[in-house]
Parts: C-alpha cells; structure tokens; sequence
C-alpha cells in the first residue's frame, strides 16, 4: 500500500515539473494581452449614485437564469441578439456593464465591444450582480 501511494506521490510531482503544466499547459508565457481599449472601473458605491438618474444606463451581461434571479434597478438585460438596437443614440451616455462576479469577464468584453463603436461614457463594475446582492443593495426581478 505505502509503495503504490509513493509511485502516485512521485508522479503527480513529475508532473508537476514537467515543461507542459507551465503556462496553462504547455503554451509558452507570454504578456497579458494588451486591449485596445482600457476598461473604466466603477465600485459598487459609485454605481448605487447613479441607479435611477436620467441619461444612465446599466447593463447587465448575465445569463437569462441570473437576470431572474434579480438585477440592479432599471438595468437593461443585454444578452440578446440585437443588442446593438438597445444602446442609447448619445454616445457620451453613461454606462455601466456588470455581470456575476469579478470572476466573470462577460460585463468587460460586452464593455469593449461597445466602446469599439464610439461610446465614451462606458463603465465597468467588476463586483457584478453577486457583489451587488451581498452588500444587501435593491435588486429587482422581470
């Protein structure tokens, strides 16, 4: 028994040496991916000023079973099909993309892509929906 356990220890080691659990696998390490557009983070508290104002969108990026679960009031569901139809005309409107968690990466690529069409006002809050609910901030369900 003592044998078998040493032979499974001693190759999960030389594995873990091995050239190909480096970098996720084998690929060579290389700098993080530079985007052309930098993100514009906002908090939570920052986030919860603007709930209701005029000329403020935001924009939850979650999947449809996390939407009804409860989202921050107001917030526009984007993950549909034609979203480029819900965006405001003003490309200075403030907005704000969200989606789960700071895990989640859905609300910073929705973000880009919109900035890539000449949006300015566009934000990004990283704690998401889940952060939201945590700090016991109102949510609203469709």
């Amino acid at each position: 028994m003592n044998k078998v356990l040493g032979i499974i220890i001693l190759t999960f080691f030389l594995a873990a040496l091995s050239p190909n659990s480096f970098a996720g696998g084998g690929s060579d390490m290389a700098p993080a991916k530079h985007h052309e557009f930098q993100l514009n983070h906002i908090t939570m508290v920052e986030a919860e000023t603007l709930v209701g104002k005029e000329g403020v969108y935001f924009f939850d990026v979650n999947t449809l079973e996390l939407w009804a679960e409860g989202y921050i009031p107001g917030a526009i569901y984007f993950n549909v099909r034609d979203w480029k139809k819900i965006l405001p005309e003003n490309k200075d409107a403030v907005m704000v993309f969200y989606c789960a968690n700071r895990l989640c990466n859905a609300s910073e690529i929705a973000a880009r892509a919109v900035m890539k069409l000449g949006y300015t006002g566009v934000r990004q809050m990283p704690d998401g929906i889940y952060g939201w609910r945590l700090s016991n901030r109102q949510t609203e369900r469709p």
